[in-house]
């Protein structure tokens, strides 16, 4: 999910994120070879690269296990899952944390994943499990986030135009040439908004959706940051585009210095769902240090710290959001989901697909 990061400066944010990521932060170490399988005090956590946490939140992991977490950022969630698969038998971590829904069924067919269910988990994880009974059993969900069509209130407002509410919206010729996406075969949210789309419009339908769009002038950009920092009206690059491709949590990191309101809002009824997974890897050198920082993930303490490292919201609904989290950055009541089994059964095919309309 990569992630939902909306902004301050995207500089700022990946300086933050590759600082937190290449540190294994906590006390005594001992990562040698010797000793049983499982005594190492580091664990090794494989992420996707908008990974991003608080030094404090990992040395209370630290104080409270005597496990040191040494995260590995291994690019977006596809990326991270196609080296998973590649490295089976010889994983790079002990645990993997960013497996979204888009993927999770292709890590779990590839027997990646060893078994394991944290202890203690809130009763609202069980909303966002995987239907299968032994498919959960080898991801966990940590957080959601919902991807969402976001407008730039001030510009509709400046320019007297009513803003669109609907997929559908963004085909009529008001939006011409006012729409910017990242692209679904090099992103995650692209894809989920693909996938929204074929929620909405069906297998049959899609394909002639995306034909409108396309020729409605729609923008797609290599990856979200292009999208909202370049080419969105309201990402900071003096873009040309008042609609753009986001998150639900977006619009709280648009409200100016001194103000209390947002600049930009999200479309309610665009929004797909992505739920994030953490899982112990099959064959991880420290099995024990894994199980034990996904107990912590799930954990009061690291899901209240969710939104405002990762910009996502934790999967406990008692965890406490942000102030500005409860007014501005509300969960979505009904966003569309397509089953993890129809992913993977036609996730190449769809993209495949969108490819040829988008490319044409």
């Amino acid at each position: 999910m990569q992630t939902l990061r909306a902004l301050a400066t995207a500089t700022a944010l990946t300086t933050s994120f590759a600082l937190v990521a290449s540190c294994s932060l906590g006390g005594t170490t001992d990562e040698g070879d010797g000793g049983d399988k499982g005594d190492s005090k580091t664990v090794v956590v494989a992420t996707h690269d908008s990974w991003a946490m608080s030094k404090d939140v990992l040395e209370e992991f630290t104080e409270e296990t005597g496990y040191t977490a040494k995260v590995e950022p291994n690019g977006d969630a596809g990326q991270l899952t196609n080296k998973l698969v590649l490295t089976k038998g010889s994983p790079i971590a002990d645990l993997v944390y960013g497996i979204d829904n888009t993927f999770a069924s292709r890590a779990v067919d590839e027997g990646v994943l060893a078994d394991y269910t944290p202890k203690d988990l809130p009763s609202s994880v069980s909303d966002y499990a995987l239907d299968d009974p032994a498919d959960a059993a080898k991801l966990t969900p940590v957080d959601f986030g919902d991807v969402c069509v976001n407008i730039d209130d001030v510009w509709f407002r400046d320019h007297e135009a009513t803003p669109p509410a609907t997929l559908a919206d963004l085909t009529k010729p008001d939006y011409k040439d006012l729409f910017v996406t990242p692209g679904a075969s090099t992103s995650s949210p692209g894809l989920a908004f693909l996938l929204a789309t074929i929620a909405e419009y069906g297998d049959d339908g899609w394909q002639d959706y995306w034909e409108k769009l396309m020729a409605n002038g729609t923008k797609i950009t290599a990856g979200w940051s292009d999208a909202y920092e370049v080419d969105f009206t309201a990402g900071g690059g003096h873009g040309d585009r008042p609609i753009v491709l986001s998150y639900a949590s977006s619009p709280p990191f648009t409200i100016p210095k001194g103000e209390t309101r947002p600049t930009t809002s999200s479309l309610p009824g665009t929004c797909f769902r992505q739920v994030e997974y953490a899982g112990v890897l099959e064959g991880a050198k420290n099995p024990k240090g894994a199980q034990a920082f996904l107990d912590f993930m799930e954990q009061r303490r690291f899901q209240e710290a969710l939104p405002e490292n990762m910009y996502v919201f934790p999967v406990d609904d008692g965890a406490a959001l942000p102030a500005d989290w409860a007014s501005y950055a509300k969960v979505p009541p009904h966003p569309y989901t397509v089953p993890a089994a129809d992913i993977a059964k036609n996730r190449d095919t769809w993209l495949r697909e969108w490819t040829d309309l988008t490319t044409r």
